[in-house]
């Protein structure tokens, strides 16, 4: 008996409206469970969406470019029948003679025009037909895809394409500027042979390194940013913590960490400074009336920003599990897409390693991201002695075009203010 079944787009996350660049399914195609129907990339990740029903493709409801959103339907799907034999090509039919070769996963070729298939050669900025893969590469070699001819079937541009494009590119310096420049009139990357001056190892960048590298130099290049730096004194923030969770050591109660502590000032003064916990729109401001924390995870494969979300609704021991938790994940690689999405405020934390200052880059769409050091004794005149003061560094990095220098030392005074005095936060 057979079925008919509707297979929609999953769970993304906060993701909405993200593109379709791939469809590997066409009417008539059988598919397995898991096999991949479509790819979509967001300006983060790129993800396939698998078949959650083995059977028969009936009709595909999505084309090349669509914008979707979870919930939308993609294909039906006749399920409890036998497959179709598949119709050979005549490319097919002349290669029988030869050896057996693995048939290759369907592609995009039928949501073609029949434009684009006379004609493979697209106009910079026209539409590409591209595997993520090869979009990833082209990326990393910083390769406009437009500008590059393709030889695959019915117009797909393969890895050897852009191989070829970037080495025509290197060798013609004033034409490639603009593409490998971004708009920026930038030189090309240097190439040099490292192996010439002594041994080398190339190892390549993880998933998360090459997503993240990219993320920061954009904001970097665009954000006009300034860092600002303050000391807090700690010393009885400090002490109490340290009573509290020895109080708790036989309760198994989730011990209370500096960066929970952190994250509940940082609200306070979010709420204070409403300005801090907002995103540009063009010429508009958003501010945002919810309050969702991300913090720094070191993970073996790279930096994962974690977010707490409705960190205003949450005592300081749910903070220190929830954040104690996420943080385990991020490490595991276990981490889903919603739970690094949806973040209005940042704090990048290296009090575990060390350090005294540094400059974070702000974490786009968001206008500020707020640093962490080591915090260390110091001296400090009390207007009669020196006295040892456990002090933290504070580096406070924002966004000029939103928010200006008086504005920003007086968020880190109000902070610090905060972390020196923790009854305040209840006020």
């Amino acid at each position: 008996m057979s079925q008919l079944t509707e297979i929609k787009v999953p769970d993304i996350g906060d993701f909405s409206d993200v593109p379709i660049i791939e469809i590997y399914v066409k009417p008539g195609d059988a598919v397995a469970l898991d096999d991949a129907l479509v790819t979509l990339e967001s300006d983060k990740a790129t993800m396939d969406v698998p078949a959650t029903v083995a059977g028969v493709v009936k009709e595909v409801l999505v084309k090349l470019g669509d914008r979707i959103s979870e919930g939308h339907p993609l294909i039906r799907v006749e399920s409890g029948i036998e497959a179709p034999a598949q119709t050979e090509s005549p490319a097919d039919s002349a290669k029988q003679g030869a050896a057996p070769t693995p048939t290759p996963a369907p592609v995009a070729a039928a949501s073609l025009s029949s434009t684009e298939e006379k004609d493979a050669s697209l106009p910079p900025g026209g539409k590409v037909h591209a595997s993520p893969s090869v979009r990833a590469y082209a990326r990393e070699l910083g390769a406009d895809l437009s500008r590059v001819t393709p030889s695959g079937p019915n117009g797909r541009i393969l890895k050897e394409d852009v191989t070829a494009w970037v080495k025509g590119a290197l060798t013609a310096p004033c034409a490639a500027t603009a593409s490998f420049g971004g708009g920026l009139d930038l030189l090309p990357w240097p190439k040099v042979d490292f192996s010439k001056f002594g041994e080398i190892e190339a190892r390549p960048l993880s998933r998360i390194q090459k997503i993240s590298g990219q993320n920061l130099a954009r904001n970097w290049v665009m954000i006009p940013a300034v860092t600002y730096h303050e000391d807090a004194d700690i010393t009885e923030l400090e002490a109490f913590r340290i009573q509290v969770n020895k109080e708790n050591e036989k309760t198994g109660e989730a011990k209370l960490t500096m960066l929970a502590f952190l994250i509940k000032a940082s609200i306070c003064a979010l709420q204070k400074f409403p300005t801090f916990n907002s995103s540009l729109d063009g010429d508009n401001l958003v501010l945002k009336k919810y309050f969702h924390i991300g913090f720094a995870a070191d993970t073996p494969n790279g930096l994962m920003v974690p977010v707490i979300k409705n960190a205003d609704r949450k005592g300081i021991f749910e903070i220190a599990k929830e954040t104690g938790e996420l943080a385990r994940q991020a490490r595991e690689g276990t981490l889903k897409p919603g739970d690094m999405q949806g973040a209005s405020f940042t704090i990048s934390s290296l009090g575990g390693i060390g350090g005294t200052y540094f400059a974070p880059i702000i974490n786009a769409p968001e206008v500020a991201i707020l640093g962490v050091n080591k915090s260390a004794l110091k001296p400090v005149w009390d207007g009669k002695a020196f006295q040892p003061r456990l002090t933290l560094p504070l580096s406070l990095t924002a966004d000029h075009r939103v928010i200006d220098g008086a504005l920003a030392t007086r968020f880190n005074v109000y902070l610090t203010q905060l972390l020196t005095d923790f009854r305040r936060v209840t006020l």
